[in-house]
This record gives structure tokens, C-alpha cells and sequence, in this order.
């Protein structure tokens, strides 16, 4: 994959949206001492080429009643590219799994679920996770303090 080039404005226009990606072109513009119209092509063009995925608004989960965040790392009993596709689509049923990722070492795929509490934890597991055909072990972690939350991407200065 060929990586973009970017210059020092962009780098400002990264770093400050990944802060803030509700500000407003014309703020972005004048924080970065460009004309509004430059600034949404440079943004535009960031967008373009892959460097921005998309602009999100982070919600705080516990505050929406999900008090259980868990890393849980799935293993299939047979492991091919049908098997793994399937798995994949059915998780796209499962809004509570935030991320999942194939992984090395133990496991095939990690994935980062929330439950509003340990019985709604049990039932995904139990019910919807395990009743998956082809799923073999789960092993859970259970997040007792999150400790650093950023999300953010470091922008080197030299690009």
C-alpha cells in the first residue's frame, strides 16, 4: 500500500480532527491559518486517499448501561476459508461486538464485546456466540480499568 504524501498542513488538519471531528471547516481553517476553501479540499483530499476512514462520534458506554467490556478470543474447530468467512458474517448480526480481529498465537480472532451487565455477558456467550456452527473454545478477559482510551494515531513530524 503506497502511503499518501502529506505536508504540514495536513499533519495539523490529522491531528486536530482526530481530537475533534465535529469542528467546523471554517474553525479547522482558521486553527491552521488556511483559507476555508483550501482547508475542506485538503480534507477532502485526506478523505480520498484513505488517510481519513471516517469521522465518529464516541459515545461513553457506560453511561448507555454497558458496564462489562471483555476481550474474548475465539478459536474455530476447522479452520478454512468458508469456515472463516461464515464466522465473520455472523458477527455482523452482533452489534455488541465493537472489534474483532484474526489474530496469531492463541485463538483465531479477538473481539471486543460490551454487556450491559454478566447475565447479558453469559447470554452472548452462551446463546449467540457459542451457537455459532464451527465455534470452538472462548476464553474471556473481562476489563476491570481502562487505563488509557485514546483512539488517537500518532502523526510523525516527518511523514
Amino acid at each position: 500500500m503506497d502511503i499518501p504524501k502529506i505536508d504540514d498542513y495536513d499533519k495539523k488538519i490529522l491531528k486536530i480532527i482526530q481530537e475533534d471531528a465535529s469542528i467546523s471547516n471554517k474553525d479547522l481553517a482558521k486553527m491552521i491559518n488556511l483559507a476555508p476553501s483550501s482547508c475542506l479540499l485538503r480534507v477532502k483530499g485526506l478523505e480520498k486517499s484513505g488517510l481519513i476512514k471516517r469521522r465518529v462520534t464516541v459515545l461513553n458506554e457506560r453511561l448507555l448501561g454497558y458496564n462489562i467490556t471483555a476481550f474474548l478470543r475465539v478459536e474455530l474447530k476447522l479452520i478454512n476459508q468458508d469456515s472463516i468467512n461464515e464466522f465473520l458474517a455472523y458477527t455482523l448480526n452482533y452489534p455488541q461486538i465493537l472489534e474483532c480481529y484474526m489474530i496469531t498465537g492463541g485463538g483465531l480472532f479477538l473481539m471486543k464485546i460490551i454487556a450491559k451487565d454478566l447475565d447479558d455477558y453469559r447470554d452472548f456467550v452462551v446463546n449467540k456466540l457459542t451457537a455459532i456452527n464451527n465455534v470452538g473454545n472462548v476464553e474471556t478477559s473481562i476489563v476491570v480499568g481502562i487505563e488509557k482510551d485514546t483512539g488517537f494515531i500518532p502523526i510523525q513530524e516527518t511523514f
